[in-house]
């Protein structure tokens, strides 16, 4: 079988897309949030500032669109390839993801708070659930669901269906089992809402994304 000749898309999607994704994901947490906080300042538990009523902007934008990028790749691999490509990928995205967030609030809890009122999140269940739980869901019932189908109506059902099927069960894990589940039980409305908001618009960009790979013949190859 003869290999495919080398294109100029090749470079475009092979080098310069992922090096853009991956700048832009690192520029959300380290030049947006700073600009943010100053804008919508965080509530202060230690001192009980209740911070701007806008904050949850920062929260969004920031670890709601991270997340968003970490369930997309399961999600539409799910969409596009099987269930088994689908929940594999997302072990090993929410796996990663699970490791950089717990170490990332592991310091952050330290340097606010001290070593006394910090824990060690990576024993917490619901980041275990969170990430690496609901990363292999998100992709295996999208798969599951989807079979194969490239109509548009079926891809957005199923990206739908496993993206608030996650989030539903990001909401439970966060009040019940959670380190921190009595900041959730305080104000459970704005937890939901910060945790199905961004679930829900990656239900639907997703199955967007993944149509358009079809158009452009770059939807992985079935055996």
């Amino acid at each position: 079988m003869e290999t495919e000749k080398f294109k100029l898309k090749d470079i475009g999607f092979g080098l310069v897309v992922p090096v853009i994704v991956g700048l832009i994901i690192v520029a959300f947490p380290a030049i947006l949030r700073p600009a943010l906080d100053s804008w919508f300042p965080p509530p202060n538990m230690m001192t009980g500032d209740p911070g701007s009523p806008y904050a949850f902007l920062t929260v969004i934008f920031t670890h709601g669109f991270a997340q968003m990028v970490m369930f997309a790749v399961p999600l539409i691999l799910g969409l596009l390839w099987n269930k088994w490509a689908g929940g594999c990928a997302g072990f090993i995205m929410g796996t990663l993801y699970y490791m950089g967030m717990a170490g990332y609030n592991i310091m952050t809890s330290l340097k606010s708070f001290g070593v006394e009122y910090t824990y060690n999140l990576y024993a917490d269940p619901s980041f275990i659930g969170n990430y690496i739980v609901g990363g292999i869901l998100v992709g295996y019932v999208a798969g599951a669901l989807n079979n194969g189908s490239y109509s548009f109506k079926r891809m957005l059902g199923a990206g739908l269906t496993a993206a608030i099927l996650v989030g539903v069960l990001q909401f439970i894990f966060n009040i019940t089992v959670a380190f921190s589940a009595w900041m959730t039980a305080g104000d459970p409305l704005n937890a939901a809402f910060l945790t199905m908001l961004p679930m829900i618009i990656l239900g639907i960009i997703a199955p967007i994304v993944a149509k358009v790979m079809t158009w452009y013949g770059i939807a992985p190859m079935r055996h």
